[in-house]
């Protein structure tokens, strides 16, 4: 989108290869939809780029950041940061952070608000969802092997282990309405493996229990993942792609973080939340904290998803609004080209031409 020439590093393809199936997770090198794609490993020597962006605390190697003072200009070096909502965000977006050797390194937190670089977001990604009719749902869904019942409530199910899940299958099973989970390949599966009492989820197989249909379905590459959050009436994710992908999908969502020590995590949730549910009304808010609070600590699910579910327009109403809200804000590939474009130009403006 931006006409730059990217080089990506990762130490293990085979992952992105699941997101990604063009990438061959053998070849050292190779060109992936604009992208070079190069294997990190030991001693790989490369030429420093004007820009390096150091993402998730992946520590660049001596030789690299020695190579990157010495370029002329240096390297403007970019630390992306973890996804977080937290106040502190954006105080500490785009601090420097002086370096002993090598050059100054710059902090840079994707966020929620203008005082943040904002979340990954395609430049027509909002124009194809609005254009994703029911018919184009009724094809992928059926690429997948997926023939929902009519009227039924359609949910991703994509989220870390959590054994709780156990009584909020039970209770849908008894539910007024019908429900039809898809369950791509991932760490949640052998919970409700489990629950079904079998070994494995063979891609397409179907168990059904009373009100409820539970579906596995492949891990989807990036594109088709968007097109299954669109899809579904309700998400539930994990993480921080799936969490950022769902916001875009404009749908009722659940976020599972990822859990850390002394439940850091659910800091961090609540801290999401202040932002998400401004602006929904009070008893719907409530419902809200309440039903994500019990999956986050695993706790049993019944009374709390009884709650939240009866508050379905206003959750409908405000995950198209927050979609909206975070839409007015620069996404997080626009903010850091600007950066980029802004500092070689301060760097040319103070550096005398001779």
């Amino acid at each position: 989108e931006f006409a730059l020439d990217v080089r990506l590093f990762v130490d293990d393809p085979q992952v992105l290869e699941l997101l990604c199936p063009e990438v061959s997770p053998s070849l050292p090198i190779q060109w992936v939809s604009g992208v070079q794609v190069i294997r990190w490993g030991a001693g790989l020597e490369v030429a420093p780029a004007a820009v390096v962006i150091e993402t998730f605390g992946c520590r660049l190697p001596d030789t690299l950041i020695s190579a990157m003072a010495a370029r002329d200009p240096a390297s403007l070096w970019i630390n992306l940061e973890y996804l977080s909502a937290e106040s502190w965000v954006e105080d500490c977006h785009c601090l420097p952070s002086p370096q002993v050797t090598g050059p100054q390194k710059y902090f840079y937190f994707p966020g929620f608000t203008e005082r943040t670089g904002g979340l990954l977001r395609e430049k027509d990604l909002l124009l194809k969802r609005q254009q994703f009719t029911q018919a184009d749902k009724r094809h992928f869904l059926r690429k997948l092997g997926v023939d929902p019942s009519p009227g039924s409530v359609l949910v991703s199910v994509f989220t870390y282990e959590n054994e709780s899940i156990a009584s909020w299958l039970e209770i849908l099973c008894r539910d007024e309405s019908r429900f039809h989970l898809l369950v791509p390949t991932g760490r949640i599966s052998k919970n409700i493996q489990r629950w079904l009492g079998v070994e494995a989820l063979a891609h397409g197989e179907i168990h059904s229990c009373g009100q409820l249909t539970i579906q596995a379905i492949p891990f989807v590459r990036q594109e088709d993942y968007d097109l299954l959050l669109w899809s579904c009436d309700l998400n539930l994710v994990r993480g921080e792609d799936s969490f950022v992908r769902a916001q875009w999908a404009g749908k009722p969502f659940l976020w599972h973080i990822y859990p850390q020590e002394e439940d850091v995590h659910l800091e961090k949730l609540a801290a999401f939340l202040r932002y998400y549910l401004d602006g929904m009304g009070v008893e719907a808010a409530a419902a809200t904290q309440r039903f994500w609070g019990d999956w986050n600590r695993q706790k049993a699910l019944q009374e709390s998803w009884a709650v939240w579910q009866k508050h379905w327009p206003d959750l409908e109403r405000n995950a198209e609004r927050w979609c909206s809200q975070l839409a007015r804000q620069p996404g997080l590939a626009e903010s850091l080209a600007r950066l980029a474009q802004s500092w070689y130009k301060r760097r040319a403006e103070i550096t005398p031409p001779f």
